[in-house]
């Protein structure tokens, strides 16, 4: 539960089903011409009474198609990295990795709308839900029962997006909130390479 939760930030969609609205607009005016993404992010875990059970930081490195990265500085180091065929988590402290197959691992997640191109109609359904709290909101509801999530919001600023929220099946809430955003700057592709470590353990995912 918890690799789906930090790979499916990912992020963003293409078309929709729903009515375009402001916050469809913005999505689509994002993603136009999106060839790399580099920005810090924050992400704050919420229990079923929306309190604040954690907070993480980090740097979010995307180069499309296929390869994404997230750098988990605080407060424990971990990376989550794709490379266009396996998703790798490394945890460093533990000395540990655990190979999952990307296709498998972004299945139903918005980190597969933005890396691999997919569009949103295959996996949710889209609602423009206006403006709340000066934000453009856009809800995702998975159309696959078996999804991992209830619900996905995504909130724009301008043409901007600002926020993520993940919604699973036991009532949690993990938040993302994106800020220092570079789009379609050179990023060294070697990021995106697992570089391995003789002497740490490394498990195979669940597929």
């Amino acid at each position: 539960m918890k690799f789906k939760i930090l790979v499916a930030a990912g992020l963003y969609l293409l078309h929709s089903l729903a009515i375009a609205g402001p916050a469809r607009d913005a999505l689509d005016n994002f993603m136009q011409g999106l060839s790399t993404l580099q920005a810090k992010f924050e992400q704050s875990v919420l229990d079923t009474e929306q309190a604040t059970t954690g907070q993480m930081h980090g740097l979010f490195l995307l180069e499309r198609p296929g390869h994404f990265r997230w750098d988990y500085v605080s407060p424990n180091k971990q990376v989550i990295l794709a490379d266009g065929r396996d998703v790798w988590v490394i945890e460093e402290e533990l000395k540990q990795v655990t190979r999952h197959y990307q296709d498998w691992a972004l299945k139903g997640t918005p980190a597969a709308f933005l890396a691999n191109e997919r569009s949103v109609d295959d996996d949710f359904e889209v609602v423009d839900i206006g403006e709340r709290r000066g934000l453009q909101w856009l809800e995702l509801i998975p159309r696959d029962k078996e999804s991992d999530f209830v619900r996905v919001l995504l909130a724009f600023e301008g043409n901007e997006l600002r926020l993520l929220e993940l919604y699973d099946n036991y009532g949690q809430i993990s938040r993302f909130r994106f800020f220092d955003v570079q789009r379609n700057v050179p990023i060294d592709p070697q990021l995106f390479v697992y570089q391995g470590h003789d002497d740490w353990d490394v498990l195979q995912g669940d597929r």
